[in-house]
């Protein structure tokens, strides 16, 4: 889902306010750090990711492959964390209201 410059406003807005949900460390980027990263978003749909120092990847690179992996938008980069969102399908989330154009 391709999101619109309005929509990526909205959300790098709402991801200030966010806490890091899934922390990155020296092993990488694992099976496991994607699942855990897979549940998140379904259960928020927005989530804050942080890369420890020594990770490895730079916070784009990192972004970006968490995105591709999870079919999910990669909507900021900030230093070390980015900000990814995939709309939920999981019962008893509140979805998030995006803006329309």
């Amino acid at each position: 889902m391709a999101l619109t410059k309005k929509q990526i406003k909205q959300l790098r807005a709402m991801g200030q306010q966010l806490n890091p949900e899934l922390i990155v460390g020296k092993n990488g980027i694992t099976d496991a750090s994607i699942a855990q990263a897979d549940e998140c978003l379904e259960s928020h749909e927005l989530i804050k990711c942080t890369l420890l120092e020594g990770c490895g990847y730079t916070a784009k690179e990192a972004g970006e492959l968490f995105a591709e992996r999870l079919h999910a938008d990669l909507v900021q980069v900030i230093g070390h964390r980015f900000v990814l969102y995939r709309r939920s399908n999981k019962d008893g989330v509140k979805n998030i209201r995006l803006v329309r154009e």
